[in-house]
């Protein structure tokens, strides 16, 4: 493995554990999930992958640079709700930020540790749905709650369906090198001498 491969990589694994770590709680956990998604994508680009991949990871640090820079605004100005606040129709600025995050843990080429990970995520907010139901004040912790609980379902949902989406470790691994994955055999059947006409 080259040394840029190798960068590439531990770059890419670096972006995926922040992002996977911040997820925890989307909202404080947003100083990690930006900078991982821009090392993902900087990893995909550093590791020469194919165009259509660096324009995904791009797009994906994208959206998450426009959620995140959107909540951390709305934390300036006094949030969303409330007598002070900003009205809830400016929450759909956040909605970037999470489409994004999705968009990086079930994307294609998400490692299956990734994968795996991202279904605990999502557990872990269907989870805790009933706990923000319980505690919440206002109409929009229903909101909010809802929305904790659909983005869980559909990361787990996502992941799965990627999971299965992808191939084989081994042709995954042959595919990577530029080869072939190698012809399955055929233990059950041996081969006789050949025929002399």
């Amino acid at each position: 493995m080259s040394a840029r491969n190798l960068w590439a990589r531990i770059f890419t694994t670096a972006g995926y554990a922040l992002m996977l770590v911040g997820a925890v709680d989307p909202l404080e956990g947003s100083v990690l999930i930006l900078p991982g998604s821009g090392l993902v994508a900087f990893g995909a680009f550093l590791g020469r992958n194919e165009r259509p991949e660096i324009a995904y990871r791009l797009l994906v640090f994208l959206l998450i640079a426009v959620g995140v820079g959107s909540l951390w605004w709305f934390s300036s100005v006094g949030g969303i709700g409330g007598p002070d606040g900003l009205s809830m129709c400016w929450a759909a600025l956040v909605l970037p930020y999470l489409i994004g995050w999705w968009m990086g843990i079930c994307g294609p080429k998400s490692p299956r540790w990734v994968l795996a990970l991202g279904i605990m995520v999502g557990v872990f907010y269907l989870a805790i749905t009933p706990l923000v139901f319980a505690r919440g004040h206002g109409p929009s912790q229903g909101v909010v709650a809802t929305g904790i609980a659909t983005l869980g379902l559909l990361t787990i949902v996502g992941c799965i369906f990627r999971w299965m989406k992808q191939p084989p470790r081994a042709e995954q691994h042959a595919a990577s090198n530029g080869g072939p994955a190698a012809p399955a055999r055929n233990l059950g059947v041996t081969e006789g001498p050949p025929s002399v006409s």
